[in-house]
């Protein structure tokens, strides 16, 4: 259910198949060029495709002339009520204007917009959110808040190809997650018009997150949706950037530097994971390639569970295993663990494959099977899962691991020219933050 037409802003393909792009929105006052153009790079530098700019002034047209010949991405001018600022944001060489209708003025001032925008070659952005629906549908919305929406929406349209220009993107935000689920859906079977999709003021970091998850992830799980903003009470617009394509990533549509995969914990556990997987992390925002890393809690689950990972770390009371592509790399002890996992992925980054060691993958191997000897009597869901795939698969030979394996899939690129990526210093968490009481292991 894709859809069909497609638009450029500034280079940016939207639509027709294109990648679904990432936007967010700058909290500076955007007459404050210096301010302004430090967020667009936060923005840029997060992996933002977009970028818009609330125009509701004279002096933030003066500021818009340069900022579209400064910002690494293009921009979108955000207008409302006042069309002969659309008209001013158009001359002033903005990528892409974001209009609603329903507020600028009439149809009138929508027809100066539109002939101006044909003139520049500049596409638009219309759509309507569930606090501005026209006067005319008031009553719809108090009977079926959806329909009153996709009618809007409808409307909009419909005006812009009455006037001849296609050139456009849709948009229906609400802060109901279920009503914009449902009036995205009813509206691309309507249209073919590329959409962009948002959960209006969605909350803080961590609420607004999750509901545009929510909101968001089905609909993109759906195939709707050609561009993203996460609508965040936060004044760090990069932050929008980052849940978008965590969003993204989820959902396999496009992918942007590594990935951790973590297990929840549980009363096996007898390491500090927490304090791992916050070190990880950290360490792993010096890299730009794709990988794919995963921390097991305890050596019980084996490496099964996230076997198609790039690498992983798995780990008992005092040793864990590195692992890489479902096979053994090395035994090593629990207070190196992190930093040899990061050998490896550096080595095999530069390298571009990754590279077993026959003795090592079989000490490995052996010290894997050990721990699991030790906690047999303890048959988890997990374990269980695991022998019964076993049952099914003949078990790998160790010695074969010998031989060098594909690596991440990447090019090789990062620490291919033989540098040292910069590495964080090593996180520590403390008792309020990952408590140990009650837990198999002490913080020493």
């Amino acid at each position: 259910m894709a859809s069909k037409r497609q638009i450029d802003v500034g280079g940016v393909k939207i639509g027709g198949g294109a990648p679904v792009a990432v936007q967010s929105m700058t909290k500076t006052e955007t007459a404050d060029f210096d301010a302004t153009m430090r967020q667009i790079r936060a923005v840029a530098d997060a992996g933002g495709d977009l970028v818009r700019c609330a125009v509701p002034r004279d002096k933030d047209i003066e500021a818009l002339r340069r900022i579209v010949v400064e910002s690494p991405i293009p921009v979108i001018a955000d207008i409302h009520f006042n069309h002969t600022l659309a008209l001013k944001a158009i001359d002033a060489g903005a990528h892409c204007v974001r209009l609603n209708p329903g507020n600028i003025g009439g149809p009138e001032k929508v027809a100066e917009v539109v002939d101006a925008a044909k003139r520049a070659g500049t596409p638009m952005r219309i759509g309507v959110n569930s606090g501005s629906l026209p006067k005319h549908l008031h009553a719809l919305e108090r009977d079926d808040p959806v329909e009153a929406l996709v009618t809007a929406a409808v409307e909009f349209v419909e005006l812009m190809e009455r006037l001849d220009f296609h050139d456009f993107k849709v948009s229906i935000k609400s802060t109901n997650v279920p009503n914009t689920i449902a009036s995205n859906r009813r509206l691309a079977e309507r249209i073919d018009y590329p959409l962009h999709l948002g959960i209006t003021e969605a909350g803080t970091k961590w609420s607004g997150s999750l509901k545009s998850a929510v909101g968001l992830g089905t609909l993109l799980a759906d195939g709707i949706g050609d561009t993203i903003r996460i609508s965040l009470s936060t004044f760090h617009a990069e932050e929008e950037v980052k849940v978008a394509w965590e969003i993204l990533k989820a959902l396999k549509l496009r992918q942007r530097g590594p990935e951790l995969i973590a297990c929840p914990t549980c009363g096996r556990l007898q390491f500090d994971m927490d304090t791992v997987v916050a070190e990880i992390e950290e360490r792993l925002r010096a890299y730009d390639e794709p990988v794919e890393v995963a921390v097991l809690g305890c050596a019980v689950n084996g490496i099964g569970e996230a076997s198609h990972a790039d690498f992983g770390i798995t780990g008992a009371k005092n040793e864990g295993l590195i692992f890489a592509h479902g096979k053994p790399l090395r035994k090593v002890p629990q207070e190196r663990l992190v930093d040899e996992l990061f050998v490896e992925i550096d080595r095999s980054l530069e390298r571009g494959r990754t590279e077993f060691e026959s003795g090592k993958v079989a000490e490995g191997a052996d010290w894997l099977r050990r721990i699991e000897e030790e906690n047999a009597g303890e048959l988890t869901p997990e374990r269980m899962a695991k022998l019964e795939a076993e049952g099914l698969a003949e078990p790998a030979d160790a010695e074969d691991a010998g031989d060098a394996a594909d690596a991440t899939g990447g090019n090789g690129a990062g620490a291919g020219s033989g540098t040292e990526l910069p590495q964080a210093a090593k996180v520590r968490l403390d008792e309020e933050a990952s408590p140990t009481e009650g837990r198999r292991f002490t913080r020493a």
